[in-house]
């Protein structure tokens, strides 16, 4: 009986034994799976010791003239710099770095915009126009580091811009030196065909001499009387000159504009224009004024004369004020007046 008592205790032994190992190793095989899903962390870095450094430009700001910055910064900039706040130091600080004086910075102040003014005047004063990198310079001085962060990119983006504009520019520079110098004669400008060598009343139809004539009238329809008298008063008198008057000496059924050109380039020593208010609506005689300007910019050689014969309602073409009038209208000057245009057309 003993016997029997001891081998069933042995075996409940045995099993609880082997109870507590199976547990134990499901224990340390659950822990093994939980270390192995959770996620390793790496160590923590502070801001301040940050391992990835900041983008810096690659623009160098110095070498970009404060013209390079458009409207849309410049209004930026006022927005942070025109409130008056006293925790941060506003445009009146920035006018001081850059070297405007009390009374200067006091008269700003009746400025609508004082940042926007003081960015113009300091960009006049320069001597180079001032650059973005020293403006730049300037608010880190007056501790507004703020603007330099929310603006860099508008910054950045303007100045790539200018030096997109400069590059361009000097490829357009390049392209004009690498052209071939033009010759004295103009190919195309040389009479190829026959249509231009009996154009007057008094060319040579054989193609020989053509006709010259010491000025071209430029005129309107309306104001044919004026022509008559100065032909009267210019060719059938003692002065003698030759007039190319269009409705008398030039032959009908060839181009307007070809004709036109070719007597004010090569037959025509000057030009007189006269004007009144009906010129102002002629597109022919528009076209006539502007081809005789680009013939001598700046009216360096006399070549056109402009001749007032009667007062006008509409305003003086603005294309020909810097050019001295003939005025027919003033009674103090008009017994001078014939004498004064013959002269003007009788020089080389």
């Amino acid at each position: 009986m003993l016997q029997q008592l001891k081998c069933r205790s042995e075996r409940l032994f045995a099993k609880l034994t082997e109870a507590d190992t199976t547990q134990t190793s499901g224990h340390q095989q659950t822990r093994t799976c939980q270390s192995m899903a959770k996620p390793s962390s790496s160590p923590k870095t502070s801001r301040s010791g940050s391992k990835t450094p900041k983008s810096r430009s690659s623009i160098d700001f110095n070498s970009v003239p404060l013209i390079a910055l458009n409207m849309g910064v410049r209004k930026k900039f006022s927005l942070y710099l025109n409130p008056e706040t006293s925790v941060a130091a506003n445009w009146m600080a920035l006018a001081e770095e850059m070297g405007f004086d009390y009374l200067e910075i006091k008269n700003y102040e009746r400025e609508e915009n004082p940042t926007m003014k003081i960015l113009e005047d300091w960009q006049a004063r320069c001597t180079k126009g001032g650059s973005v990198g020293l403006l730049l310079d300037f608010l880190r001085k007056i501790e507004r580091d703020d603007i330099l962060t929310d603006l860099s990119r508008f910054i950045e983006e303007d100045c790539r811009k200018y030096f997109e504009r400069e590059k361009l520019e000097k490829m357009e520079m390049q392209k004009k030196k690498n052209q071939p110098v033009q010759v004295h004669t103009v190919d195309s400008s040389d009479i190829r065909t026959p249509e231009l060598q009996g154009i007057t009343t008094r060319d040579d139809p054989a193609g020989g001499m053509p006709e010259l004539f010491d000025a071209f009238i430029c005129y309107c329809r309306a104001d044919i009387s004026f022509v008559h008298e100065m032909i009267k008063q210019l060719e059938q008198s003692s002065f003698r000159l030759k007039l190319c008057v269009f409705d008398r000496d030039v032959l009908p059924g060839t181009c307007v504009w070809t004709i036109t050109s070719e007597l004010i380039e090569k037959r025509c020593k000057r030009m007189v224009v006269v004007i009144s208010d009906d010129y102002l609506d002629s597109d022919e005689c528009d076209f006539q004024t502007k081809f005789a300007l680009s013939l001598c910019p700046g009216a360096r050689q006399k070549r056109l004369i402009p001749v007032k014969y009667k007062s006008m309602k509409k305003t003086f073409p603005s294309i020909l004020r810097f050019i001295t009038v003939c005025d027919y209208t003033n009674e103090c000057t008009k017994a001078w007046f014939w004498t004064r245009l013959a002269k003007a057309l009788s020089l080389p």
